[in-house]
């Protein structure tokens, strides 16, 4: 698509979920790992404020970074939670200055599986299947267990619940990136050749569960969507595109209200078949009511538009909407230009970062300049 003006421009159309609800605009705020949250999984200011921030720049919906919905299931220092009612007051002051601001805010619910921290009298991480012999002391992954699975999936669906009580508007499952449940989709990491492995019928069968208890455990007015990752990446070998494709209709059949693809570069057409893009594939494979979200490397609204046109509904922003947190205004209505990397980190710290997600973000080379 060409360069539009505010007003007709369509990512600033209202979206319209499966289940009716709306949000304002076509923008999101992809999730991002910040690792700002306190010790115990509690929200913190500093997260507060930067995802407020986001919602108060025009964003019409805004993810929250992963969340895990166990205690086990926690792979990184400083990540948010939803596996307990102490976390309820955090997601629901969340919620509130959310619906002030006029944008949806969607929890993201996930277990690290085999990428679970260690030590500190941490249980060994568990995942579809066990680490070799030749697993290095101390990076030892045991097999889940029928109890593991069935926990995790009640616990998914507890979270769900949690959020929705706290006023959340949805929650998304995150399928993608190389965590529990996409550890359970790939070919290559998932050697089971029980009721959880072998086909994709069985492979698939962990993250269908999940879905099918979030949906039941929540009504219809809560928004439940899935993040998928197409196909293979470094750390996430053993996806298939075709298999994929098979995931998210099921996931629709589930009960999801809507499908966001991760794709790194969106502007790649995907491996698999380099004459077509992810989006297109996705967005004919799915029925018509349930958005399609694409995000990978959108910086202008160029780039933007051009998802749309490949088929999908909206775009999810991550470094992006770090850098411009009035993305929508400032880009979409104003016709302006996002802010780019290297930025110093004092200026990040104006743009709502906290000192823990500055640090964070040096490990993208060239992002901070100081």
């Amino acid at each position: 698509m060409t360069r539009t003006t505010s007003s007709t421009s369509p990512l600033l159309s209202p979206l319209t979920f499966r289940n009716g609800r709306t949000a304002a605009n076509r923008i999101w705020v992809a999730p991002m790992t910040n690792k700002a949250s306190h010790h115990d999984g509690t929200l913190s200011d500093d997260e507060f404020g930067f995802l407020v921030a986001r919602a108060a720049g025009g964003f019409g919906v805004v993810e929250t970074c992963a969340s895990h919905v166990t205690k086990d299931g926690q792979a990184w220092t400083g990540e948010l939670a939803m596996y307990d009612n102490l976390h309820v007051p955090g997601w629901r002051r969340l919620a509130e200055a959310h619906r002030t601001e006029g944008a949806l805010l969607i929890g993201q619910a996930f277990h690290g599986g085999m990428r679970t921290l260690r030590g500190d009298g941490r249980p060994t991480p568990w995942s579809c299947s066990p680490s070799g012999d030749d697993a290095p002391p101390g990076e030892e992954i045991r097999e889940g267990t029928q109890e593991d699975i069935e926990r995790v999936i009640a616990a998914f669906a507890a979270g769900a619940a949690r959020l929705e009580s706290a006023g959340v508007d949805g929650v998304e499952l995150h399928g993608a990136h190389g965590y529990l449940l996409s550890q359970f989709q790939s070919a290559v990491l998932n050697r089971r050749t029980d009721e959880w492995g072998g086909s994709l019928e069985c492979r698939a069968r962990l993250i269908r569960s999940c879905m099918q208890a979030v949906r039941a455990a929540v009504s219809d007015e809560f928004i439940i969507g899935v993040r998928l990752s197409p196909e293979s990446s470094p750390g996430l070998p053993g996806i298939d595109l075709d298999e994929t494709l098979q995931i998210a209709r099921w996931m629709c059949d589930d009960g999801a209200d809507f499908i966001h693809i991760s794709l790194w570069n969106a502007e790649k057409m995907t491996t698999k078949r380099p004459q077509e893009h992810a989006a297109r594939l996705f967005r004919d494979a799915l029925p018509r009511e349930v958005p399609l979200i694409t995000a990978g490397n959108i910086w202008t609204e160029e780039d933007a538009l051009a998802q749309l046109d490949h088929g999908a509904d909206a775009v999810a922003l991550g470094r992006a909407a770090i850098t411009t947190p009035d993305w929508p205004l400032r880009v979409v209505e104003q016709g302006g230009d996002p802010k780019r990397p290297p930025i110093k980190g004092a200026e990040l710290s104006a743009l709502a970062l906290g000192p823990v997600f500055i640090d964070y973000m040096r490990r993208w080379e060239g992002f901070v300049a100081d």
